[in-house]
């Protein structure tokens, strides 16, 4: 039996045979991947399994040395057998299900991998201080800062202030503005970003058109990163939570297909449990850096 967990920013998700598990905890901001999991696993119930297959956030495209994780599955589930992968490896192989094309996945951060005739390309997963443009956490931080401002009288935008009003409010009782909490209602905030660009702020919708185009310039150069071209029809996914807002998905898809005129988008077919899964039954060797295989 295998089983599987998808460790992000904001929760996490685990998966074994009829068994599915979800919580609250994920990576945060700072944390390696190995403590998060360790957190995860001393609070849900002891199963006993062979395999594991970890999705992680975290990574940027190097997956780290395995024999730490697989100590860590063997001693609470008994594994002698674990496959570490890079988040956005898996959530590429559980969206295009062998496709050639771009998966790109929108959470707290940003990650996308793109695969052409065995070839794969890894974009951004670059973390927040440095990268991640686009993600929930750029939004989140990007209207909470300028709905802070605006109350300082650094602006005029009624709208994105009224909508930020509760954000306000909890950045104003953070104890530290700048550590993990903070960075927790970053991300928290990005959905208030998107309801003040639906409801006509001008700054809203200036941070949600420039978090399309550098999302899209994402995709653009993940698929040159495969060797593909411009004149290529690669399947392209976008999934994650900012991509439930239609608006921001448009934005995205119109600066792709400047570039990229062939470019099919479509629903992606499976998610980062999927495809982790898939990867533990029929991959059974690295791929390095993006999944790297440890045993006893």
């Amino acid at each position: 039996m295998t089983f599987v967990v998808d460790l992000g920013q904001s929760g996490s998700r685990i998966r074994t045979g009829e068994i599915s598990i979800n919580s609250t905890r994920g990576k945060l901001a700072g944390e390696h991947p190995l403590p998060a999991l360790r957190a995860i696993f001393e609070e849900i119930e002891k199963l006993s399994v062979n395999t594991v297959a970890l999705s992680c956030t975290g990574f940027g495209g190097q997956v780290t040395d395995p024999q730490p994780f697989l100590e860590l599955c063997n001693k609470f589930f008994g594994a002698n057998k674990v496959a570490v992968i890079d988040d956005g490896f898996a959530g590429f192989i559980g969206a295009l299900a062998g496709s050639k094309g771009v998966v790109l996945s929108i959470g707290g951060g940003v990650v996308s991998v793109g695969g052409k005739d065995g070839k794969f390309a890894h974009r951004d997963g670059l973390g927040s201080t440095f990268g991640d443009e686009g993600g929930g956490f750029w939004l989140g931080k990007a209207g909470i800062t300028k709905a802070l401002g605006i109350r300082q009288g650094r602006g005029d935008d009624q709208i994105l202030l009224d909508t930020f009003k509760n954000q306000v409010a909890a950045y104003d009782a953070l104890d530290v503005k700048n550590a993990a909490d903070a960075a927790t209602l970053a991300i928290a905030s990005a959905i208030n970003l998107f309801i003040a660009a639906d409801a006509g702020s001008p700054t809203a919708i200036s941070i949600r058109n420039e978090g399309a185009f550098l999302l899209a310039q994402t995709i653009i150069a993940t698929w040159l990163g495969t060797g593909g071209t411009a004149d290529d029809d690669p399947e392209i996914a976008i999934q994650g939570g900012p991509s439930k807002n239609s608006a921001y998905v448009q934005g995205i898809q119109a600066a792709v297909l400047k570039v990229l005129p062939q470019a099919k988008f479509i629903n992606a077919r499976g998610d980062n449990l999927d495809g982790a899964a898939w990867i533990a039954e029929n991959m059974p060797t690295d791929a390095a850096p993006l999944l790297r295989w440890a045993s006893a």
